[in-house]
């Protein structure tokens, strides 16, 4: 399944280009891309530090599908299928710079990751061998994925 961006000129809210914090939280999506080699991960280049899963946020006009893609491919270089959403997480606490509200989908792809965008790095991970360094809430996350899923 295929998702468009928005044809609409994209209007940001005025705190989006000031220096001022927002008043609601953001919108995020991040992604759990399953492969054959396993879970893929990208590591931060910029803090918070620490490996993450792919994700970032959704742009004004875009839907959470249409985020969910663009940002995988953004970080990882790769061309996504969306399986179905897995869940939301709303701890105002979970990103350290803003309250954000994140929904987190399960994708698939075929291919290695490359890091583009905001990663240092990309790769993939199983179960057993996930990093120490986790940023966000995503240790949380893959805990829920693989309680859940397997």
């Amino acid at each position: 399944m295929r998702y468009r961006r928005s044809s609409r000129k994209k209007r940001y809210p005025s705190y989006l280009k000031t220096n001022r914090s927002p008043s609601n939280p953001l919108p995020t999506v991040d992604l759990i891309i399953e492969s054959r080699d396993g879970i893929v991960l990208i590591e931060r280049k910029n803090p918070p530090r620490g490996w993450a899963l792919p994700g970032g946020f959704v742009d004004y006009g875009e839907s959470l599908e249409s985020a969910a893609v663009r940002e995988a491919r953004e970080e990882t270089g790769l061309d996504v299928e969306l399986v179905r959403q897995f869940h939301t997480y709303s701890d105002p606490d979970r990103d350290p710079r803003h309250h954000t509200i994140t929904t987190v989908f399960i994708a698939r792809s075929e291919g290695k990751p490359s890091a583009g965008d905001d990663a240092r790095a990309a790769g993939t991970f199983r179960r057993e061998n996930l990093p120490e360094q986790i940023a966000f809430d995503h240790r949380q996350i893959l805990h829920d994925y693989f309680t859940r899923r397997y």
